[in-house]
C-alpha cells in the first residue's frame, strides 16, 4: 500500500473515530456546538488558503513549462525548487485542515437535524477528498523536480515534464472542485438550519 493511500485511510479513521467519540461525549444537545462552528470556520479559511496557494502554484507551472520549452532548465529548476517549498506549505495546511475536520466530525452529533447533519458530513467528506488530492499533488511536484533535474543533467526523464504539468493541473482542478462542493454543502447546512431550526 502506498504512503499516500495509508495517509488517506488514517484520515478516514480519524474522522470515524472522531464521530463516535463525539457521540459518546454527549454532544447531542439542540443546535450546533461551538467546537463544530469554530472548526468549520477555521477549516473554511484553511481550505480557501489551500485553493489560493495551489492556483498560484499553477501559474508558476506555466513559467516552468515555458522555460522547459525554451531549454532554459536552470530557470525551470530554480522555479521548481520554489514550488516544492510551496508544496511543503500546502502539506502543513493539509495537516491543519485534517485537524479541523476531526473536530467537526467529533461534534456532528450536536446537530439535531438529520438533513443538516448529512450536509455537514458531505462537506467534511469533500474536504477529506481535497486532502487526498493534495497528497497526489505533492507527489507530482516532487516528480517534476526530479524530471527537471534529470533534464538539467542532459538526460531524458522517465516521465515527460509536460505530462507531469498536466497531472498537476488536473489535481488543481480537483482541489478547486472539492473545495467548491464542500462550501455548497455547508450552504445547504445553513439553509436547512435556518428553515427548520436547529
Amino acid at each position: 500500500m502506498s504512503r499516500r493511500l495509508r495517509i488517506f485511510f488514517i484520515l478516514v479513521g480519524v474522522v470515524v473515530v472522531g464521530y463516535f467519540v463525539g457521540s459518546r461525549l454527549g454532544f447531542g444537545s439542540n443546535g450546533v456546538s461551538a467546537d463544530f462552528s469554530d472548526a468549520r470556520a477555521q477549516g473554511a479559511v484553511v481550505g480557501q488558503d489551500i485553493v489560493n496557494l495551489s492556483n498560484d502554484m499553477a501559474k508558476r507551472l506555466d513559467k516552468i513549462n515555458q522555460y522547459d520549452k525554451e531549454g532554459d532548465y536552470t530557470e525551470a529548476l530554480v522555479e521548481s525548487v520554489e514550488l516544492v517549498k510551496n508544496a511543503q506549505d500546502l502539506r502543513t495546511r493539509a495537516i491543519s485542515l485534517s485537524s479541523d475536520l476531526e473536530r467537526m466530525t467529533g461534534a456532528l452529533s450536536s446537530i439535531k437535524n438529520a438533513d443538516a447533519r448529512a450536509a455537514a458530513l458531505e462537506s467534511i467528506s469533500n474536504r477529506m477528498a481535497l486532502i487526498s488530492r493534495l497528497l497526489s499533488y505533492n507527489d507530482y511536484y516532487l516528480q517534476l523536480l526530479n524530471a527537471l533535474q534529470t533534464r538539467f543533467r542532459g538526460q531524458k526523464p522517465t516521465v515527460p515534464v509536460q505530462t507531469l504539468i498536466d497531472q498537476i493541473n488536473s489535481e488543481v482542478n480537483a482541489i478547486n472542485n472539492f473545495n467548491r462542493q464542500a462550501g455548497e454543502a455547508m450552504d445547504r447546512f445553513d439553509s436547512i438550519l435556518k428553515t427548520n431550526g436547529k
